[in-house]
């Protein structure tokens, strides 16, 4: 199980990079070596002692392969690991390997028929084939090795411990082929290590124990009798494995709304609907902020109120409407021409405070003088207005004895001394 988890993705949903493919060549032209020194030093008749076993685990490894799910972030888990481990079990670990190996060669290439490339249909091939008799026949050699009886008759003395080890083998190193192929190509990890497709697979390794042990030593119509059982058991596993897929999509999706819905509330609670700016509470408590860092590391602030001259003409010659389409204009001059870390928020109706953190009255003082002549420049006859329309600023620096309500009042006077003055003009 598991060994189309990251073939049948790559060849469903995108092109195989350069390294995928490297790492796939590699892997098959290392098991082509591997199995063909098997095949001539410890069995040169792994196959052809028993022909029809293996055509039949041939036939048997397509069908669970072809029994699986598709996982929405590694790709597609099957129930390959009964056959190749009942395989192994049978003919042996060098015949389950060329069984096995030859199966996922030859499974990959019917996805052509979906529109996949032959190109990604190769190489998913190579890949699966490679990890697959590689895993098979290092995992077999060692059960054997260790005492492990093939072809398996009966659970005696520590043959369940052997059997064991071997579907463990198995597993780690398939989870390992698969972790490499994900880390190398650069691909994310997300559900790599979920509990249910791992219990799945080594549930699958305890069914083909069963496999062959039944297959060599019962009668071929018990034989049938379970083959077709299971076969209803992988298949309704396959359904409850979709069912639960699709749960998990549905509660992610429903939780991404909530997220979503959880930012906007959040953005509504400190943005001002018809400008876009922050709203007067965030202003204060984010000046708040500002003062107390800058006490705390010895950094001064400075603070910019303004206020658009002479609004209350443009509200009463020609609309409310009117009005709101200057304030939004000119919330978007002062968001284009203000630094990222400055603060703008609209903090009455026709009025604006700007905090520049660290920096000092002068500097804010040139970038509110940016700021007026950019609004008194602008054709405000683009929106049908053709009365002048300009903005005061008044500008404060921070001091260790001024709080923030006390920095603002500073600002605003300065505000009221360039009414006073003249409006369209800074006061610092």
């Amino acid at each position: 199980m598991g060994e189309e988890a990251i073939a049948a993705k790559k060849s469903a949903h995108r092109a195989w990079s350069r390294t995928d493919i490297a790492c796939a060549v590699g892997l098959f032209t290392v098991a082509v070596l591997l199995v063909a020194a098997a095949l001539i030093w410890l069995d040169p008749n792994a196959i052809s002692r028993a022909p029809g076993t293996a055509l039949f685990f041939l036939a048997y490894a397509l069908f669970t392969i072809s029994i699986g799910y598709e996982h929405p972030n590694i790709g597609y888990y099957s129930f390959d690991r009964v056959a190749q481990v009942a395989s192994i079990l049978v003919l042996g670990p060098v015949g389950a390997a060329v069984v096995n190996g030859f199966a996922s060669l030859i499974y990959p290439w019917h996805r052509v028929l979906n529109g996949v490339p032959v190109r990604n249909a190769l190489f998913a091939s190579l890949y699966n084939s490679g990890l697959m008799a590689t895993i098979i026949l290092l995992s077999g050699l060692a059960y054997e090795a260790v005492g492990g009886p093939i072809p398996l008759t009966d659970l005696g003395g520590l043959t369940p411990i052997f059997l064991v080890g071997l579907v463990l083998a198995m597993q780690f190193m398939n989870d390992l082929g698969m972790l490499a192929m994900l880390v190398v190509g650069r691909h994310k990890l997300t559900g790599f290590f979920e509990p249910f497709p791992i219990t799945l697979e080594l549930g699958a390794g305890a069914v083909a124990v069963l496999v062959a042990l039944v297959f060599n030593s019962m009668s071929l119509g018990a034989f049938v009798l379970l083959l077709l059982v299971l076969s209803l058991g992988m298949l309704a596993l396959r359904q409850f494995a979709r069912m639960r897929q699709k749960l998990e999509e549905v509660v992610a999706e429903r939780t991404r709304s909530l997220e979503e819905k959880t930012r906007e509330l959040e953005q509504m609670a400190i943005r001002d609907n018809l400008t876009g700016l922050f709203n007067r509470r965030h202003a204060e408590a984010f000046l708040e902020r500002q003062l107390t860092n800058g006490r705390r590391y010895g950094r001064s602030s400075s603070v910019a109120l303004a206020d658009i001259d002479r609004f209350k003409q443009i509200n009463d010659g020609y609309s409310h409407a009117m009005g709101d389409q200057v304030l939004k204009h000119v919330a978007a001059m002062l968001t284009a021409r203000c630094r990222k870390s400055d603060m703008i928020a609209r903090y009455g109706g026709e009025e604006f405070l700007i905090c520049f953190p660290e920096t000092g009255i002068e500097q804010a003082n040139a970038i509110c003088e940016t700021l007026r002549a950019a609004v008194a420049g602008h054709d405000w006859r683009a929106i049908g207005l053709k009365l002048p329309v300009t903005i005061s600023f008044g500008v404060a620096e921070s001091r260790d004895e001024l709080g923030a309500e006390a920095l603002v009042e500073e600002a605003d006077v300065r505000l009221y001394e360039a009414k006073n003055a003249g409006r369209n003009r800074v006061v610092a």
